[in-house]
């Protein structure tokens, strides 16, 4: 659930909140498949978007389409 005072995060941030390295992070950025905001020259994230992403499957099919 998104709330309107929710803190905008990081890649650090989130690679420590789902226990992966930063470069799979940015692996899934590039391939357009977690929910992501560019402001600036920065991408940032939503802690509640990622929990949601997670919980809905989607982060489970990543690689499916590398096997």
């Amino acid at each position: 659930m998104l709330t309107e005072n929710e803190k905008w995060s990081s890649i650090d941030e989130i690679a420590e909140h789902m226990q992966v390295h930063k470069d799979t992070v940015r692996l899934w950025i590039k391939k357009n498949e977690i929910p992501a905001h560019k402001i600036g020259k920065q991408w940032r994230f939503k802690i509640s978007e990622i929990d949601e992403w997670v919980r809905s499957g989607k982060s489970a099919d990543i690689n499916k389409d590398d096997d």
